[in-house]
């Protein structure tokens, strides 16, 4: 699904990317681990193309990102769900999730202004308040609604920043199944940034950041002790 090869980014002259290599499979959830300020939010930025690299490989389903848009890479099936939500707190609930439509090709999207039921199966909360305004809702809702938005657009690949920030447990579970569902029900590829350990285990795969490189990988059930006090620790 996903295919990062010596991928190099910079913020003017300060490298912050050294020779990423990461791989997404198709179906299966790949977490990036690390602490504060080692590039996660960065490579994240430069998947969905809000930062150029300057060298490197970015292939998504077998096609290469580096020459598209933002708005070509969401069409292409790439979600993002950023770090903070970033939902508009002026429009409804309603009005939030059919923006997320404006990812879908248009036609995949003609005449079409309903939210699938789907949809309410993983977030039941949302459909109870969808005539109230975005900013109204509490942090635990406000990220499902930011995930769901991502979803009407019908993504192959979703990139999830810190879901869980700041989020109230039972939530966090909450959400942690939503997306296991929506994998196995669409196939959907998942690369999720994350501090949480629980939903960490969650995933298939896992990469840890330092320095701005990746300095270790495997399966999330090799996870040992080590790892999790030098990459998830605070």
């Amino acid at each position: 699904m996903l295919r990062i090869r010596g991928l190099n980014v910079y913020y003017g002259e300060s490298h912050i990317l050294w020779d990423i290599d990461l791989s997404v499979p198709t179906g299966k959830m790949v977490c990036l681990i690390g602490r504060n300020g080692v590039g996660k939010t960065t490579l994240l930025k430069t998947i969905i193309g809000l930062l150029k690299p300057r060298s490197g490989q970015l292939d998504c389903q077998g096609f290469s990102l580096l020459p598209l848009r933002p708005d070509q890479r969401a069409k292409l099936g790439i979600a993002y769900v950023p770090q903070g939500r970033e939902i508009i707190p002026q429009l409804t609930v309603k009005e939030n999730l059919l923006l997320g439509l404006e990812a879908c090709p248009r036609s995949r999207v003609r005449g079409k202004q309903e939210i699938p039921e789907e949809i309410f199966e993983l977030f039941p909360v949302l459909k109870k308040m969808l005539y109230r305004m975005g900013g109204d809702l509490s942090g635990g809702q406000q990220q499902q609604l930011a995930i769901a938005r991502a979803l009407m657009g019908q993504p192959k690949l979703l990139l999830l920043d810190e879901p869980t920030e700041g989020i109230q447990p039972s939530i966090i579970l909450e959400i942690e199944a939503a997306v296991r569902r929506i994998i196995a029900a669409r196939g959907l590829s998942v690369l999720l940034v994350e501090q949480h350990l629980h939903f960490v285990r969650e995933a298939d795969w896992y990469y840890a950041m330092q320095k701005g490189g990746i300095v270790a990988s495997g399966p999330t059930s090799d996870l040992s002790q080590e790892v999790i006090q030098r990459f998830l620790a605070v």
